[in-house]
């Protein structure tokens, strides 16, 4: 069998419908040859010439057309009796007719090739690409993004060397950053040491303490149920909590509710329980200094200096914060409401919404009206929030299971030396500040709430569809909170605090710093929500900076703004100016 092949590496094309239709008509002429030849009466069954030919082309935009054609000549399939033998030479060797169908086949073996020579220059031009709308805001998307990739390189520079400073300076042994902007991680580095004594390296998955981040989490779960209408933040907690006891101002009956709690203005305290005496020591003054009118006007005088020294007093308290003795709390507490036991039967420190006292205690029993309003137990409840946020790195800090990644935490002696961190369970205050995470988890539950607070539902232009493609861009989905929601949980409360930035104050379960631009070419405040967080052997900081547009999520389905997560394995480490800061030199970039 003598076998010819013509082979030509594969053509592609798009819009040619022309092309691949004249190649199926030279085939199909190819076939009808054969066919003739073997009706001449001058084949066996089996043809002598035949093509064989690759599949047909399956997708004329990205299949190869055709691999080869191949002819075969079987001489064999000849009747040699009649053409293809010469007399007086033997019945094996070709005659006059066998060498002219040779030379027949070899012309048209030629004319052939130099067909598909041409045909595969033709095909070799540039394909046309059908694009529809989809397709070219894909496109759009990644050179946005690849631009944005190039100058992020010189905000990743200026990041580091102020994440680098804010080391040095407090003396952290480990710092974890991640920074995201338009829903999308673009940085995440650690530096220094999750576990100093074994050299073990900080990494963006290193899993530590949050501190009081826990608040604005916990908040999320509140968010969900006042939506839901199982919780309603304005009932008094005896509603949902009956054992906790009624209280009282000046012989006064009061009402604390949830929504007082969550800003910090429901009268219950923190960690120092100084006030206490202090109060008895101002009732016993108030109770002598009211036998005559002299008395009360010098006792008035001596109650306001009373007072001067006791507003010194706790800021002096503020600054050794963190030796409170409840921070280093050992003991495991079974239950939040056996947490409550800490502080339920102590006074108010001050009657509600008449002050603001922030206050992790408050938080706690957050938790335990979470609780009774789901009628489930809250380490259940949040556990289940963490699923639903896809926070996969985010626990409860328990001592007991294996958490991958987990760092050391570590604190300073009286010499300034760094140590390990003592051993303390904050069972007995999961929502105001006991979970632990990573910079990721945080950077994804920041994004969530940014998506939150700034989704549209919008009937008309959700979907775009093209008449090329039949494509759909699909509705972008709801936020995990509603947009209201977040509008009330990301608006300053009257009368609160923010002690990690004086610009701005406390909303719910997060700090609020609203815009503000009072002289030109002076101090900018931008509008962003923070919180900070500090607690045994670590320190934190979650900030999300929305951009200045207005414009909304439309069908695009990204959070528009900057969010950055640091975590340190040192306490009392202010970490969010270097956030903030952050922040603005990423939405500079863009």
């Amino acid at each position: 069998m003598y076998n010819v092949a013509l082979c030509r590496k594969s053509c592609q094309a798009l819009a040619g419908a022309s092309l691949c239709g004249d190649l199926r008509g030279f085939l199909l002429s190819s076939r009808i040859f054969s066919t003739w030849i073997k009706r001449t009466h001058l084949l066996n069954p089996k043809p002598w010439l035949r093509a064989k030919f690759s599949s047909p082309c399956v997708n004329d935009n990205i299949q190869p057309l055709f691999r080869s054609i191949r002819i075969v000549v079987n001489p064999t399939a000849l009747n040699t009796k009649k053409l293809f033998t010469s007399r007086g030479h033997g019945p094996h060797q070709t005659g006059w007719l066998y060498r002219a169908v040779l030379g027949v086949v070899t012309v048209v073996l030629c004319g052939v090739t130099w067909g598909i020579s041409r045909f595969q220059t033709q095909c070799e031009v540039e394909p046309r690409e059908t694009k529809n709308v989809l397709n070219l805001e894909i496109e759009k998307g990644n050179k946005l993004s690849a631009r944005k990739e190039k100058n992020f390189v010189v905000a990743i520079e200026k990041a580091q060397d102020l994440a680098k400073r804010i080391k040095d300076e407090t003396g952290t042994p480990g710092l974890t950053i991640a920074v995201s902007v338009n829903g999308q991680l673009v940085w995440s580095e650690g530096l220094g040491y999750a576990d100093v004594e074994n050299r073990l390296p900080c990494s963006p998955d290193t899993v530590l303490r949050i501190a009081s981040i826990s608040k604005s989490i916990t908040m999320a779960a509140v968010a969900r149920m006042w939506e839901s209408g199982d919780l309603d933040i304005d009932k008094p907690i005896q509603h949902y909590v009956p054992s906790f006891p009624e209280k009282y101002w000046n012989g006064e009956k009061v009402t604390i509710t949830t929504r007082q709690l969550v800003s910090h203005l429901g009268g219950i305290r923190h960690y120092d329980k100084s006030y206490i005496q202090k109060q008895e020591e101002n009732k016993r003054e108030k109770e002598e200094n009211n036998k005559t009118n002299e008395q009360l006007v010098k006792g008035d005088n001596q109650s306001g200096k009373t007072f001067v020294q006791s507003v010194s007093g706790e800021n002096q308290k503020k600054k050794d914060e963190m030796e409170q003795k409840e921070y280093y709390i050992n003991r495991t507490y079974k239950s939040v409401t056996e947490g409550l036991k800490l502080f339920q039967d102590d006074p108010l420190v001050h009657k509600p919404e008449s002050g603001f006292l922030y206050t992790t205690h408050g938080w706690t029993l957050v938790s335990a009206v979470l609780e009774g309003a789901a009628k489930m137990p809250f380490e259940k409840l949040i556990v289940s929030l963490f699923q639903d946020l896809g926070l996969e790195n985010t626990y409860l800090d328990k001592h007991a299971p294996l958490i991958y990644h987990r760092g050391r935490h570590y604190v300073k002696n009286k010499k300034g030396r760094l140590i390990n961190a003592p051993y303390v369970d904050n069972s007995y205050k999961w929502a105001g500040g006991g979970f632990l995470s990573n910079v990721k988890d945080l950077i994804k539950f920041g994004n969530a709430m940014l998506y939150s607070f700034q989704f549209q539902d919008s009937d008309s232009g959700s979907s775009l569809h093209s008449k090329e493609s039949h494509c759909a861009i699909r509705p972008s989905p709801p936020g995990f909170i509603m947009p209201e929601t977040m509008r009330a949980l990301w608006s300053p409360v009257k009368g609160t605090q923010m002690s990690w930035d004086s610009d701005g104050l406390y909303g719910m379960g997060w700090g609020v710093v609203l815009e503000k631009y009072e002289y030109g070419h002076c101090k900018e405040v931008r509008y962003y929500v923070s919180h900070t967080g500090g607690a045994i052997g670590a320190s934190s900081v979650l900030l999300i900076l929305p951009f200045k547009s207005e414009d909304h999520l439309s069908s695009e389905g990204i959070p528009k703004g900057v969010v950055v997560a640091m975590l340190a394995n040192m306490m009392s480490v202010g970490l969010n100016r270097t956030a903030l800061q952050i922040a603005k030199i990423f939405e500079e970039e863009l």
